[in-house]
């Protein structure tokens, strides 16, 4: 959520970054001003009222004790108590929209973002050479169900196109993966969080994803609760809420987390042919990292994560590339986002296996997530970021289109070994 005081200050500069960012949002910021004004002006007529009502309440005793007729003040307070209730539903209807309104606009991009689509993002770095084989090499699905790693076609038996079965090795070689990102995540000093995989709609309201995407997720029905639950699209989510409406103290912070969880997603449309496969698809697993942070440490948290989820790609031996992503591409509830992407050569270019982004104080304040700083005693609002680290069904892929030889088989990536029992090669039995 925005600050209101800094859409109040200069709401021509809010409607000029929510622009860059490619959403129009010049009739939702002028209402939001409105409503703003509308609601302090009930709330200072209906104060003006209760101080009215106090101070005639006092004269009763008195007129009485002098004989004079209190009747007129019984009315005038009957009159006053009608139009404090009326005031009270007037400014639950103008509070309620405003709500709405503030909810609904998207983070502010960080000034420094160029502004627009996915067209103007800005490759930072590249690590290693592009993969080049000498022979024709195989899509991922082929050589996986081939080597009996992943059971496509019962997969979508069972739940529907966009799942998969991992098998034998397969299943195998997707738990080396978790487990070589949760090894680097500890040696780093993250704590380890189990995190439910349903929640509640807050949850989806504090991350940002909440209302706009309220459709984007699976929703879970309960006869015996009418509260929303959906199951989580990513650990974020959860992630984002642990703290909600908590005060935090100075010495708390930073708190880094990663989670390990499946991500359950709505893929709307149709894919493309060079999509087929894991790439896009409905359950995935993922370790997502997480950290709340002071504001003035925010940047140095960012870049933390960036390098971290670099060091995973490189530990793996893929070659990658880290872009800045342009305002119009970053999510809704970002303010900047730095994506990781590899290559897959079947896709014929680079596709993103991790999003690190920066949420600066826009989480806090859509879950009322503060601390306390030490020298003043000032309330402040905490600054939440987030990184995939990573997400396993594109890495997988790459993995094995990269690593695969010309007999079919697959070279298991060095830092994957030693949780497989030393197999270095996974050969058609």
């Amino acid at each position: 959520m925005l600050d209101i005081k800094r859409i109040k200050e200069d709401p021509n500069g809010v409607k000029a970054g929510l622009k860059a960012k490619e959403v129009d949002c010049d009739d939702i910021v002028d209402r939001i001003l409105e409503l703003d004004k509308e609601r302090r002006s009930i709330i200072a007529a209906n104060e003006a009222r209760k101080a009215e009502q106090n101070k005639v309440s006092k004269e009763i005793p008195m007129k009485k004790k002098a004989g004079e007729d209190v009747s007129p003040i019984f009315a005038r307070m009957a009159e006053l108590k009608a139009e404090i209730a009326a005031g009270d539903e007037k400014l639950r209807t103008v509070e309620a929209e405003y709500r709405v309104k503030m909810l609904s606009l998207p983070n502010l991009p960080d000034p420094d973002l160029k502004p627009g689509g996915k067209e103007n993002n800005e490759p930072l770095r590249y690590y290693g050479e592009p993969h080049k084989f000498d022979f024709t090499p195989k899509h991922h699905v082929d050589l996986c169900t081939d080597l009996g790693l992943i059971d496509y076609e019962r997969g979508a038996k069972l739940a529907g196109t966009g799942f998969w079965i991992y098998k034998g090795l397969g299943a195998q070689l997707e738990w080396a993966l978790l487990n070589y990102f949760m090894e680097c995540h500890l040696k780093d000093g993250y704590e380890m969080v189990m995190l439910p995989h349903m929640l509640e709609y807050k949850c989806g309201e504090t991350a940002g994803q909440f209302p706009k995407f309220a459709d984007e997720v699976y929703k879970i029905e309960n006869p015996t609760d009418d509260r929303m639950h959906f199951m989580l699209p990513t650990a974020e989510t959860a992630l984002a809420s642990i703290y909600r409406d908590e005060i935090l103290t100075e010495a708390d912070l930073p708190k880094k987390f990663f989670a390990y969880t499946p991500c359950f997603r709505r893929e709307a449309g149709s894919h493309r042919a060079d999509e087929r496969g894991m790439v896009r698809g409905h359950q995935f697993n993922k370790i997502e990292m997480f950290q709340y942070t002071l504001p003035e440490k925010s940047d140095e948290a960012f870049e933390e994560l960036v390098t971290k989820a670099e060091n995973l790609v490189k530990g793996l031996g893929f070659h990658f590339r880290t872009v800045k992503l342009a305002a119009g591409d970053c999510s809704a509830s970002m303010a900047r986002t730095y994506d990781i992407e590899i290559q897959i050569p079947s896709m014929n270019g680079y596709k993103e296996v991790s999003s690190v982004s920066n949420a600066r104080d826009y989480q806090a304040r859509r879950g009322n997530i503060r601390f306390k700083r030490a020298s003043t005693g000032k309330v402040e609002y905490v600054h939440t970021l987030n990184g995939s680290g990573l997400a396993t069904s594109r890495i997988f892929p790459a993995m094995v289109e990269q690593n695969q030889r010309a007999d079919g088989s697959i070279v298991v990536p060095e830092v994957l070994r030693k949780y497989l029992g030393g197999l270095e090669v996974i050969e058609k039995k």
